[in-house]
């Protein structure tokens, strides 16, 4: 309220408010005795002027009518303002009362005073709004006189929903956006021929056609979030038959608290036709393990540990440790965390996990609560010929990365997998699965081993789209494996929100897979992106099929042999509840004592860069193994 005090604004508003409330009073007045008031009257409306005009005064000041901007005025406002009316009359009738026990008094004059007041504030703050949303006065109109007129592109809005109304509000508040709203398309019956502020809804999809000749469409605004993946298809072949440009609405998981603006409508892109709908996530339980502790995670700068990074700052840790060998990906994330949502409780390891001085150093001063393992290579065809480095960097990271968390008391430990470590028939998914197999070794110690297992994630480092758009950019051919190729797929986002989720579900030893929904062919891909890119396959850019790279399957698998799967407290993901590996070796410590052993044979074949001898040893290891015979690079 000093604050208020404060400001010359509020005196001038203060002043039109005073004004506002002498008119509805001798307007009620007026009204009540048909404009002819007595000499009493007159009065008697002179007495209790000054008593009214105080009360209603500091009614409003004290319920907050006079926080509000008026050029944003809302119904929220107006609702403040209602109550503050209702409020003042109902004290100026009290004191009215008290006084002169209402003797004399016209009881409808105080009714019609409090309408007449609540129309007569309101109605000046509307108008003060549209004032500035049309900009008939002030610093906007100054610039829009000098500011070259451009020519507005006509645009329908697909969906008359809310994320409809909201575009249509922004263009409308935002003269920078070059846009006219001709209308609104939905396949809404009950919609059809009515209108959003004045702008009708002109029909279904189907009637964008003629609708887009007869109003001079140029470009459509998708206004369907939480949209499935087949509706915005449908949407976007439309309008690729019309010939009109099209952009979507961010589903609301990007949006910050709910609000939507038209600053981010942004081209379509593919995750937009996953049309996968957002995760739900049980923020209690993942805060109950992430809040106040100390959180490493190994590949910080990488596509999922960089998401898993910015997720869990969410959960209030009191440090993250972010581990990482790229110098550029851990120089970035930083920058991330401390620029763009400015987290500074972070400490950056520049090293490669299976350094094991580094990490039982970092371990030991640093003390984590909790460790996410998303540090691997994963590109399958350069591990093929360079098998070594998938031992050294996937199979001995993982190892020393275990090692040091069981030795330094580690809550919980989750390790991010691959559906490729299921039947593997390459050398990055054998040796991912031997990392599963390590998981499970350790099991039963007092840190939580838990592993998390999923398929490609759209947009992440090695994803195949970055490559299909930079052929597409260059003007083709763009180059599918073959025909029949089909992938699981997820955004980088869902997969951290779900590995996040997994950590807190797990009680030890579990193999948690999350729900990938329908696989997606390759090449039906690569033919969405195409007409994305605003070209059509087959006319502008071609398709071309070549052999499958090697060690790759053309279908990809989330479970093996032996697995059973379990479902769990969350929907959306799964637990396989036995994996068998124990089974020929008695317990537990004979199985770990049986694989420290083979792996030590592994690391020596790996350091003489003996690739027969590693595929054997991960076959021994990893009896379901397909070898490929591939040549290395030496």
């Amino acid at each position: 309220m000093l604050r208020q005090l404060k400001n010359p604004n509020f005196y001038f508003i203060t002043g039109i408010d005073l004004l506002l409330f002498a008119l509805a009073h001798v307007g009620a007045y007026m009204i009540r005795f048909d404009l002819m008031l007595a000499e009493h009257q007159w009065r008697q409306f002179w007495t209790q002027l000054p008593m009214i005009l105080a009360i209603k005064w500091l009614v409003f000041l004290v319920m907050g009518v006079y926080r509000g901007m008026w050029r944003y005025v809302s119904v929220a406002d107006l609702m403040t303002i209602l109550k503050a009316t209702i409020v003042s009359s109902l004290v100026g009738i009290a004191a009215i009362l008290a006084m002169y026990r209402f003797e004399g008094f016209s009881r409808g004059v105080f009714v019609i005073d409090g309408l007449l007041t609540f129309v007569l504030v309101s109605g000046v703050r509307v108008i003060i709004r549209q004032a500035f949303q049309s900009h008939w006065f002030g610093v906007n109109r100054k610039k829009d006189m000098h500011r070259p007129q451009r020519i507005k592109k006509n645009v329908v809005i697909i969906g008359a929903g809310d994320a409809g109304e909201k575009i249509l509000r922004e263009i409308r508040d935002n003269p920078e956006l070059d846009y006219r709203v001709q209308g609104f398309i939905d396949d809404d019956a009950a919609k059809i021929g009515r209108s959003i502020h004045d702008v009708p809804v002109l029909g279904r999809l189907v009637d964008l056609p003629d609708i887009a000749e007869k109003e001079e469409i140029q470009e459509a605004l998708i206004a369907i979030p939480s949209g499935t993946g087949e509706e915005k298809r449908r949407i976007i072949e439309t309008c690729k038959s019309c010939g009109l440009g099209f952009k979507t609405l961010p589903g609301m998981g990007e949006l910050i608290d709910g609000r939507v603006n038209v600053k981010a409508l942004r081209d379509v892109n593919y995750e937009d036709l996953l049309g996968r709908p957002p995760v739900t996530l049980q923020d209690d339980h993942i805060r109950d393990y992430l809040r106040e502790k100390v959180v490493m995670i190994t590949g910080a700068g990488g596509s999922i540990g960089a998401e898993l990074c910015r997720q869990i700052i969410r959960y209030s840790p009191r440090r993250l440790i972010l581990v990482d060998s790229a110098e550029p990906n851990l120089y970035q994330i930083q920058m991330d965390l401390k620029h763009r949502v400015q987290y500074l409780d972070f400490v950056a390891v520049l090293a490669t996990v299976q350094e094991r001085a580094i990490m039982e150093r970092t371990m030991k001063k640093y003390r984590p609560d909790v460790v996410f393992h998303a540090a691997a290579y994963k590109h399958v065809p350069m591990l093929e010929r360079n098998p070594w480095q998938a031992v050294r960097n996937n199979i001995r990271g993982a190892q020393t990365i275990m090692e040091a968390s069981v030795a330094h008391g580690v809550e919980r430990f989750i390790l991010v997998s691959t559906d490729k470590a299921v039947r593997p028939t390459n050398v990055m998914g054998a040796s991912k699965r031997c990392c599963e197999r390590l998981m499970y070794a350790y099991t039963g110690d007092a840190t939580r081993m838990m592993a998390v297992r999923f398929g490609n994630v759209v947009g992440s480092a090695g994803s195949v789209i970055p490559l299909f758009r930079k052929q597409i950019a260059a003007g083709g051919p763009v180059t599918v494996t073959h025909p029949d190729v089909t992938r699981f797929f997820m955004t980088i986002r869902e997969a951290s929100q779900l590995i996040l989720q997994a950590g807190a579900l797990g009680t030890g030893g579990e193999m948690f897979i999350l729900e990938m929904g329908t696989p997606v062919k390759i090449a039906d891909m690569a033919r969405d992106l195409i007409r994305l890119s605003g070209k059509e396959p087959g006319r502008d850019i071609d398709i071309q099929f070549v052999k499958l790279r090697p060690g790759e399957k053309l279908y990809e698998e989330l479970i093996t042999k032996g697995e059973g799967i379990v479902a769990t407290a969350h929907e959306k993901i799964l637990v396989l509840k036995s994996d068998g590996c124990f089974d020929e070796y008695g317990d537990q410590l004979r199985y770990r004592e049986w694989l420290m052993a083979r792996l030590a044979e592994l690391y020596q074949a790996a350091e003489t860069f003996d690739a027969c001898a590693i595929k054997a040893k991960m076959k021994e290891i990893v009896p379901e193994y397909a070898i490929q015979d591939v040549e290395c690079v030496f």
